[in-house]
């Protein structure tokens, strides 16, 4: 029997506004869509938080025994500046300025983007479809929207008519904005003559004769709208109507309710039961932002090299971090939080090694299962990881009482506590110990030590180039040697 037919999952819907029991459309099979990157730069940290949350979702989902198909794009075309109509395709504009080939670009940060997600021990998607891999597909869907009556070519680009589907839909049923508010709001822009209306959104641009990123299609060389590349994507692989949409708070309107249009008037239904958003992430209590400065990218924050942090922190460190908040709240990056993180986390690893070593007794001085429990109905509740983490923190204390004979378990339910210690700490949490990393780090510094006694003896024996061999192969290998009067240290790149 799968664990999930004993457990109760609600959900906070973006679409109703409430909390939900989970029912998926195929009992044991979920479906899940998260909106990926934009691979013009490095990914950022806020895209990090969202990315996480929708990982332990997985992850929790997984555990329970569902079979899911987790579905996460890239988006390599078709983003244009500011999410809009109008202006520079984002890759295109960077491959510009470093004057190189757009999948150059789309190539460095798809890269990028794993690399630091691995660090973070994501787990990779069942399936991670690019935008340009998928043209055929999208044109399909605009020549379908059109002959429902929902979109229409001018000058060889397509537009949704809003105000169309507006009369037999609701245009901002995610969102919860009413189209007249919108039409009040907006002011007519150069560039978008083109729409019968301002709210109208493009399904395909042509492309000026600049653009590089074209395709041809029955209305223009070209190339497909942000919005609905993704309504492609996610109804190939999970069909046009599945379980789970994610994504960061800000794409909740205009994305993912444009998301919602297109699907419906492809194919008269909407494509998903339960939306979920994962808040934003501010660093010292003010909104991340490169313009501003008030901005840290995730490889300064875990070598240290930054002027916001005090100090260097290990990936599950910050993992542990963003754990600590309920992925719908706002969380503040701080160096106080991570510090204090930090040592939670410590105490956390230190209680799961000794665990290990505790022996059995012939009874139970307290009860693992309703323990166990707790922690089940926190990730029930809308995947409440704080409490799950505060749940653990019990733990530790009962660890510690057990390490000092205060308390008891049985052999049986001292098997239950560590599986199920296991499972909540690394299964769902998915943080890792890092007492195997710091043994590596020993390695490594006593092995550069041996050799920086050798070469201190070569100094000594005026063997120059023996010194410089030493210190210029560990240059190449990314481990600096910095001499001064109190002695030789080193440094890694």
């Amino acid at each position: 029997m799968q664990l999930y037919t004993s457990q109760q999952i609600k959900i906070y819907n973006s679409l109703t506004g409430k909390k939900e029991i989970f029912k998926p459309i195929t009992e044991g099979y979920v479906g899940m869509y998260v909106c990926g990157p934009t691979v013009y730069s490095n990914v950022h940290l806020g895209n990090i938080r969202t990315f996480m949350s929708f990982d332990m979702v997985y992850r929790y989902l997984k555990h329970l025994g569902y079979k899911v198909r987790y579905v996460r794009n890239i988006t390599d075309a078709g983003h244009l500046e500011n999410d809009a109509d109008i202006g520079e395709d984002k890759i295109t504009k960077k491959a510009r300025l470093e004057e190189i080939e757009p999948m150059e670009i789309v190539q460095r940060y798809t890269v990028d983007f794993h690399n630091v997600i691995n660090t973070f021990n994501l787990l990779p998607p069942s399936i991670e479809p690019t935008a340009t891999g998928h043209i055929i597909e999208q044109i399909e869907l605009i020549s379908t929207i059109i002959d429902n009556g929902f979109g229409y070519e001018v000058n060889g680009s397509v537009y949704f008519d809003v105000h169309k589907y507006n009369k037999t839909n609701n245009y901002g049923i995610l969102s919860k904005r009413k189209l007249e508010d919108l039409i009040h709001n907006t002011r007519t822009l150069d560039g978008q003559s083109d729409k019968k209306n301002p709210q109208d959104f493009a399904l395909w641009k042509k492309a000026e004769p600049t653009h590089i990123m074209r395709w041809p299609s029955p209305w223009s060389d070209g190339f497909p709208g942000w919005h609905l590349e993704c309504t492609a994507m996610s109804t190939k692989y999970l069909g046009h109507h599945f379980d789970v949409h994610g994504g960061g708070m800000d794409l909740k309107f205009p994305h993912h309710e444009c998301e919602i249009a297109q699907n419906q008037a492809a194919k008269g239904q909407a494509p998903v039961n339960y939306w979920m958003h994962a808040n934003m992430l501010e660093l010292n209590g003010t909104r991340m932002s490169k313009s501003t400065g008030n901005y840290i990218n995730p490889a300064a924050l875990l070598s240290g090299k930054n002027k916001m942090m005090s100090k260097a922190y290990k990936p599950s460190v910050v993992r542990f971090f963003m754990m600590q908040a309920a992925y719908r709240s706002v969380l503040d990056l701080t160096d106080q939080g991570l510090l204090a993180s930090e040592k939670g986390f410590n105490r956390l690893m230190n209680a799961v090694d000794a665990l290990e070593d505790l022996k059995p007794s012939a009874t139970s001085s307290f009860s693992v299962k309703a323990w166990k429990k707790n922690g089940y109905d926190a990730m029930n509740d809308d995947f409440n990881t704080p409490i799950l983490i505060a749940n653990l923190f019990e733990a530790v204390n009962h660890i510690h009482a057990l390490k000092e004979g205060h308390a008891s378990l049985s052999l049986n339910d001292l098997n239950i506590f560590k599986t199920a210690m296991h499972v909540f700490v690394f299964d769902i949490l998915g943080l890792k110990n890092t007492q195997d990393a710091n043994l590596e780090t020993d390695k490594l510094s006593g092995a550069v030590n041996l050799l920086i006694n050798i070469r201190q003896e070569a100094r000594a024996n005026k063997d120059f180039a023996l010194s410089d061999k030493i210190r210029d192969d560990l240059a190449e290998v990314g481990i600096t040697l910095n001499d001064s009067r109190e002695g030789t240290t080193f440094s890694t790149n």
